[in-house]
């Protein structure tokens, strides 16, 4: 599997070239029907804009994409917004980039330019994540369990996401997948001891 990268909040950028105004927004987005969603928000918000052209990869490898046009001339948009995301890297990414002509023809060259740089722009906004596979846990501890617990989730570069506190301590677990078989041997040792209960919740794609 090759290394890919995403975004881990929405992005927006604003550029004008030749007094039309390009606003690219980037979304990260786990499946088709969320970059779908996500390509509609955008369009709707942006109503009366002359175009909202869109891009957009999703995939293990990177291996579902599609882009729009939006009635500018063939290739000038979509095209041109999907190659700026491919050269960074990335995949589970949408992007939308949003036109309000300003008056002057940019000519084929021009709005190849423009919809590719708006879309660099955006994702050079600041660093891009690698896309990791993360295992997540749901574990239940007794009180005089915890501290020991939390030290070695903690060296074992485990994040806790969410606690509650009640009859017992439970706590929701996730660590990337590359790391995860030390902390499945950890839990499975303590769990067989009687120290606590745990189950694997669910695995995902995140950055």
């Amino acid at each position: 599997m090759g290394c890919f990268y995403s975004i881990d909040n929405d992005r927006r950028i604003e550029i004008k070239i030749k007094r039309s105004t390009f606003i690219c927004s980037l979304r990260y987005v786990a499946t088709v029907s969320e970059a779908k969603e996500f390509i509609s928000s955008v369009s709707s918000e942006h109503k009366i804009a002359t175009h909202n052209c869109w891009a957009y990869i999703v995939g293990e490898q990177a291996e579902i994409c599609h882009s729009s046009d939006n009635g500018e001339p063939a290739g000038t948009a979509g095209r041109p917004m999907l190659n700026a995301l491919q050269s960074h890297e990335m995949s589970n990414i949408a992007a939308v980039v949003t036109r309000y002509y300003g008056g002057v023809k940019l000519g084929v060259r021009g709005l190849i330019d423009a919809y590719g740089e708006s879309v660099r722009c955006a994702v050079e906004l600041s660093p891009c994540k690698k896309i990791v596979q993360v295992r997540k846990y749901i574990i239940d501890v007794p009180y005089f369990f915890n501290d020991t617990l939390l030290h070695h989730l903690h060296n074992a570069h485990a994040k806790i996401t969410n606690s509650c506190y009640s009859e017992k301590v439970c706590h929701d677990v996730e660590v990337v997948e590359d790391l995860s078989s030390g902390v499945d041997d950890l839990l499975t040792e303590y769990q067989s001891s009687g120290r606590l209960t745990f189950v694997i919740s669910e695995q995902e794609k995140k950055c």
